[in-house]
């Protein structure tokens, strides 16, 4: 492989999953790592310009990532893997699995030059240890600095993962203590807090231009906001089979066993889509179906519409999760 000192990544879909793994992975082998930026209306036109018309908005983001990191000038390649559908209850949209076909297409006439490997079932992690130390064996490293460099790296990205399902789980155990000061309150003064659970990919949920505005939104109203995809990933993706056995994401078993987990202690559901996901649209409407006793919001963003009037709509959804919590509704 030809030399290389920097590495490109695009801050765009299943970095905001593995994002740690893969930048420790490549600082351990010794090469320099450079993240493109957050995404802004700049990145997202641009990769919106480099796009069909028919891909997912975050697939449009992605490759405005793609396409910051060439206009910068300062990578020798960019790291775009492929992931497989390796395991049937485990796997991911076709999109991942084509990724690095479909950068190399799309900027080939910018000289884009590839580091890639293929995550035939990236819930296996023996066998996806042995592919990121294959890589790491075409670029040079030793198999001694391979094997190091991996376990650092998922060392990481685990110690990142718990860190975070830490922090929700204290932020629910708050939210249970603030509950029960509100139900002893003997003038009835004291308003319990309300907990919103938004259900989306972590490239939706954590990237500020495309749900910023909706977290702040809830926020705003007092409301507090968890994350489906801060649960617990093994624990989540175990319960996940109580909701469906056939389910076949990885990241949606993940979502539906976090709402299982937290069932009891939100309030309601935001289940927040990119126009137009495949597999969100066949799993909200799961989820719409099959999940009983918490009220439940569906929203669809694409790139053409704005946030006012999805902010209106969540404006009216907490309303009535407070009327119904002052008994102004009966559950159905």
């Amino acid at each position: 492989m030809q030399h290389i000192e920097t590495i490109g990544i695009p801050r765009g879909l299943l970095f905001h999953e593995y994002g740690v793994l893969w930048q420790r992975f490549f600082e351990e082998l010794g090469f320099r790592v450079l993240v493109s930026p957050q995404t802004d209306r700049a990145v997202f036109e641009a990769g919106e310009a480099a796009s069909v018309d028919e891909v997912c908005l975050a697939s449009k983001a992605y490759m405005g990532h793609v396409a910051a990191l060439l206009d910068g000038g300062q990578c020798d390649a960019l790291f775009v893997p492929s992931y497989d559908n390796g395991d049937v209850r485990a796997g991911f949209c076709t999109k991942y699995q084509s990724l690095p076909d479909l950068v190399a297409a799309t900027f080939r006439d910018r000289g884009v030059k590839l580091v890639t490997m293929r995550v035939r079932s990236a819930n296996d992690r023996k066998r996806t240890r042995g592919e990121f130390i294959e890589l790491a064996r075409q670029l040079g490293a030793s198999p001694k600095k391979a094997m190091h460099a991996y376990k650092a790296a998922a060392r990481a990205q685990e110690a990142a993962d718990a860190a975070r399902a830490a922090a929700q789980q204290e932020t629910l155990r708050l939210l249970a203590k603030y509950r029960k000061v509100a139900a002893g309150d003997p003038t009835g003064t004291e308003q319990a807090p309300l907990a919103i659970l938004l259900v989306a990919h972590p490239y939706i949920a954590h990237d500020p231009y495309i749900a910023g505005d909706i977290v702040a939104a809830i926020e705003g109203m007092g409301a507090t906001v968890l994350f489906a995809d801060e649960a617990d990933h093994a624990a989540a993706f175990k319960r996940s089979f109580d909701f469906s056995d056939t389910l076949p994401w990885l990241i949606n078993r993940q979502l539906a066993g976090a709402i299982l987990q937290m069932h009891e202690a939100i309030d309601g559901i935001v289940l927040l889509s990119a126009f137009p996901c495949g597999p969100d649209s066949m799993f909200d409407d799961a989820i719409m179906r099959n999940v009983r006793g918490v009220p439940i919001l569906n929203l669809m963003i694409d790139a053409q519409s704005g946030s006012a009037g999805m902010e209106t709509r969540i404006e009216s959804f907490i309303d009535i999760l407070r009327f119904k919590g002052k008994q102004g509704y009966l559950d159905a």
